[in-house]
């Protein structure tokens, strides 16, 4: 399976960046263009997102292998390189890191724990409001908007989901794998309790002051698996940090980089 890659910068790739449930590469695209010319980035559609394929399951250990999988066909049996990743993106790239060491130079996890993340921003509602669209004789994306807005009253976080909807046709169809996605989110809201082991490489994670998906009794469970992890708490932000701070984020990212010496891509 070969997913959907964006590249921005020149030369090779020392980042990779990774969304979370319902987005796409692209929603890194400015905290990615604010790296350079520290980093060269790959942003990820992961499977059932975005551009890349459809699968028939929802596994963190298949997304992670096939994200592992997607680095050596493009940069080689030497690929490594420091992964970003954002709530399920970032159990993503944690479970990569524990899985495939050797590609992964540092690790970057945005607002997100290696447990059970249920009790965070609560995607149920979000995968009710989704699926209660009319796809058929809806008149664009402001009518979605406005069917969905009782559910989810953020105007961003309403933009942010409806990306998803593509026009094709003359009519209008999720471009995520909305049905697989939502029957799977106790999948996803979890953790795999096959993936065990550690990551000794140097690992920076990113919370939002304002989210509950980072809290302090996670901590001895990130160190366990993560014994080099550093935190950064992002004032007044919420589960999405990225968006909430991006020039917060942007230079947490740059000074880690710096800090242990990531910022220039392996020969």
């Amino acid at each position: 399976m070969s997913l959907y890659v964006r590249l921005v910068g020149p030369g090779r790739p020392n980042l990779l960046f990774l969304h979370g449930l319902f987005g796409q590469g692209r929603n890194w695209s400015g905290i990615a263009t604010g790296l350079l010319p520290q980093a060269t980035s790959l942003l990820l559609d992961l499977p059932d997102h975005g551009h890349s394929p459809w699968t028939s399951r929802v596994s963190y250990v298949d997304m992670a292998d096939a994200v592992a999988h997607e680095l050596t066909e493009r940069l080689g049996s030497a690929a490594s390189v420091t992964l970003v990743g954002h709530s399920m993106g970032g159990k993503v790239a944690m479970v990569l890191a524990l899985r495939h060491p050797e590609l992964v130079k540092g690790l970057v996890v945005v607002d997100i724990a290696p447990d059970d993340s249920s009790h965070g921003y609560g995607f149920g509602h979000i995968v009710h409001a989704l699926r209660s669209v009319e796809l058929d004789g809806l008149r664009g994306r402001g009518a979605a908007s406005e069917a969905i807005a009782d559910e989810v009253p953020d105007p961003v976080v309403r933009d942010f989901l409806l990306q998803n909807l593509r026009h094709k046709k003359a009519t209008w169809a999720w471009q995520c794998n909305l049905d697989l996605l939502a029957d799977a989110l106790p999948q996803i809201s979890g953790w795999p309790a096959e993936v065990t082991g550690r990551y000794d490489g140097p690992v920076l994670w990113i919370r939002g002051e304002r989210s509950e998906y980072v809290r302090t009794e996670h901590f001895a469970r990130m160190l366990a698996l993560f014994p080099r992890a550093a935190l950064l708490t992002v004032p007044d932000a919420g589960h999405w940090v990225h968006s909430d701070a991006p020039d917060a984020v942007i230079g947490g990212i740059r000074d880690f980089l710096l800090a242990e010496r990531l910022d220039r891509p392996a020969p």
